[in-house]
C-alpha cells in the first residue's frame, strides 16, 4: 500500500487535475444497474489539506449532483506537534463539517512520531511500551482539546490505521500486547476531555500481512468501528479471493457481527491490477450488500477515478453506480379513443294487464232508531199589569209670596190656606194597585213563581203648619193639579221679627 507522503505528493500536481476534469467530461451517463447502496454514506480522499476541502464539491458535481457526505484526511505523523492538531488545516475540514449536520469527518491519527520513518522493530517494541506506560498520554489529550474547539467533537479516530502491516512505526506486530494497552491508553486520554463525542475506528489492510489483525484488536469498550482498508493487490487473484482469504472481507464482516459492531471502509480503490471495472464492480456491490457506516474511495493515481485519467473503463463504473438516477423526460401517454359502439335499442314487448272487476258487495242499511223528544211545556207567567198614573202639568206661574208693611205693633197672621183636595192628606196611604192572578194553563203542575209585590210609594213631604201667633209665615205655593199631586202640597216659610231690638221695629 503506499505511504501517505506518496499520496500527498501526487496530489500536488495542479496539471492532473485539469486532465481529470476533461477525461470526467467525457464519460457516458449512468448505468441503470445502478446498485441500491448508493445512499450510503461516501467520500473520497482528494487531499490532506485545503484542497481536498475545495475538491469535494467538483467531485459531487461529476456525480452528477450525488452528495458527498464524508470528508476524510490524514493528520502528519512526522513529528508531535502535527498528531497533536496543530495545522492550519485543520480548521477547513471543521468548518465543512459544521455546514450540515448529516455529514461525517474522518480523520487518520497516527499513534507514534516518525510514523514513516521505517524504525526497525526493536525501536518499535521500546515505542509501545512507552506509550502502554502512559508517556504519550498528554499528546492525545490536546488533540482532543483541539476537535472540540474546532466544533467537531464527533470526529471519527482511525487510529493507529493498518497496524498488521509493515509500514508504519505505530504498527502492532513487533509487541502486540502492549500495543493493545497503548490504543486503550490513547482512547481513554481523549475520552477524559468534556465534549468530546469521538468515534474509534479500528482498521486493518486486508489479509494477514504482518500479523493477523484479530491478535491487535483492543476490546470492545475502546472500539467502535471495524473498519478496512482494501485495494485490488495480492494476496489473491480475483474479487473472490479477496472475499475468502484469511482475514479478508468476510472475516471483518463475520467479526464486526460477533462483537456488535459497525463496518467500514476508509480507503479502497484500484492499485496494483490497473484499469479494472470489474473490480469496481464487485466491491461496489460488495458495499451495497453489507452497508458499511461509510465508505471513502482513495482518488490519486494509481488508487483514484476521477483525478487519475489512467483509469477510464473503472471511473465509468464508478460514476454509473453511484451518480443519482434523474427522472427521465415525461413521455406523455397516447390517448387511443374508444370505439363508440351504438347499443341496438330492443323494444319491451307490451303486454296488457287484464281488467279483474271488483266485486261491489252490498252495504246493508242499517236502520237508525227514532227516539222521541218529550215536549216539555213552558209555563206562561202573566204580567202584572201596573196602572200609570197621570201625573199634571205644573202651572208655570209661581205666585210670590206678598210681604204686608205692618201697621200695628202687632203682625197679622194671615189665614192658613186649606191645600187643594188633589192632594192626598198626608198619613193616608195612596190604594195599592190590584194585580190579578194568574190562572194556570194546563194541569201540570207548575213552579211556584212568587208574586210580584208593587213597592208602594214613599209619602211626599207635608208641609208643617206654624202656629198661631207666631213669627214664622208660610205662603203655600201652587204648582197645578199634577205637579202638586207628584211633589205634594210645598210652602215657602219665613220669619218676621219686627221687635225693637230686632232691627225691623219701624218706629
Amino acid at each position: 500500500m503506499p505511504t501517505p507522503r506518496r499520496r500527498l505528493a501526487s496530489t500536488c500536481i495542479g496539471t492532473v487535475t485539469a486532465g481529470l476534469l476533461a477525461t470526467g467530461a467525457a464519460l457516458a451517463a449512468p448505468e441503470d444497474d445502478r446498485p441500491e447502496g448508493s445512499d450510503i454514506a461516501m467520500g473520497a480522499y482528494l487531499h490532506y489539506g485545503t484542497p481536498g476541502v475545495a475538491r469535494i464539491p467538483h467531485l459531487s458535481r461529476w456525480l452528477g449532483g450525488k452528495e458527498i457526505r464524508v470528508a476524510h484526511t490524514y493528520l502528519p505523523g512526522d513529528q508531535w506537534a502535527g498528531i497533536e492538531g496543530r495545522v492550519s488545516f485543520l480548521a477547513d475540514w471543521a468548518e465543512w463539517r459544521r455546514d450540515e449536520d448529516d455529514r461525517m469527518f474522518v480523520l487518520n491519527v497516527p499513534m507514534q512520531e516518525r510514523n514513516e520513518n521505517r524504525i526497525p522493530d526493536y525501536q518499535v517494541a521500546q515505542l509501545i511500551r512507552a506509550g502502554a506506560e502512559g508517556q504519550y498520554d498528554l499528546h492525545f489529550r490536546r488533540l482532543a482539546e483541539r476537535l472540540v474547539s474546532l466544533g467537531v467533537p464527533d470526529t471519527v479516530i482511525v487510529l493507529g490505521w493498518e497496524m498488521n502491516g509493515t509500514t508504519y512505526t505505530h504498527r502492532c506486530a513487533p509487541d502486540p500486547k502492549n500495543w493493545k494497552l497503548y490504543w486503550r491508553r490513547i482512547v481513554k486520554a481523549m475520552r477524559s476531555v468534556p465534549g468530546q463525542k469521538f468515534t474509534f475506528d479500528f482498521t486493518p489492510n486486508r489479509g494477514t500481512d504482518a500479523i493477523g489483525w484479530t491478535k491487535c484488536y483492543p476490546g470492545d469498550d475502546v472500539v467502535d468501528i471495524i473498519g478496512m482498508d482494501s485495494y485490488d493487490q495480492a494476496p489473491g487473484q480475483t474479487f473472490d479471493d479477496q472475499i475468502t482469504q484469511p482475514y479478508g472481507l468476510q472475516r471483518q464482516v463475520d467479526f464486526a457481527k460477533a462483537h456488535g459492531k459497525s463496518i467500514s471502509y476508509p480507503e479502497w480503490g484500484l492499485f496494483r491490477r490497473g484499469d479494472n471495472p470489474e473490480y469496481m464492480r464487485r466491491m461496489l456491490k460488495w458495499i451495497e450488500q453489507h452497508r458499511p457506516l461509510y465508505h471513502t474511495i482513495s482518488d490519486y493515481c494509481p488508487h483514484g477515478v476521477w483525478q487519475c485519467k489512467d483509469n477510464p473503463e473503472s471511473a465509468k463504473a464508478f460514476r454509473d453506480a453511484l451518480t443519482p438516477e434523474r427522472p427521465g423526460p415525461v413521455v406523455p401517454t397516447p390517448v387511443v379513443p374508444t370505439p363508440v359502439v351504438p347499443t341496438p335499442v330492443v323494444p319491451t314487448p307490451v303486454v296488457p294487464t287484464p281488467v279483474v272487476p271488483t266485486p261491489q258487495v252490498p252495504t246493508p242499511a242499517v236502520p237508525t232508531p227514532q227516539v222521541p223528544t218529550p215536549v216539555v211545556p213552558t209555563p206562561v207567567v202573566p204580567t202584572p199589569q201596573v196602572p200609570t198614573p197621570e201625573v199634571p202639568k205644573p202651572s208655570p206661574v209661581v205666585p210670590s209670596p206678598e210681604v204686608p208693611t205692618p201697621v200695628t205693633p202687632s203682625p197679622e197672621v194671615p189665614l192658613p190656606v186649606t191645600p187643594s183636595p188633589a192632594v192626598p192628606t198626608p198619613g193616608v196611604p195612596r190604594p195599592s194597585p190590584v194585580v190579578p192572578k194568574p190562572s194556570p194553563v194546563t194541569p201540570t203542575p207548575t213552579p211556584v213563581v212568587p208574586k210580584p209585590q208593587p213597592t208602594p210609594p214613599k209619602p211626599l213631604p207635608q208641609p208643617t203648619t206654624p202656629p198661631v201667633n207666631s213669627q214664622h209665615w208660610c205662603v203655600p205655593l201652587n204648582f197645578g193639579e199634577w205637579l202638586s199631586k207628584l211633589v205634594g202640597t210645598q210652602s215657602v216659610c219665613f220669619k218676621l221679627d219686627f221687635r225693637k231690638d230686632s232691627g225691623f221695629w219701624p218706629f
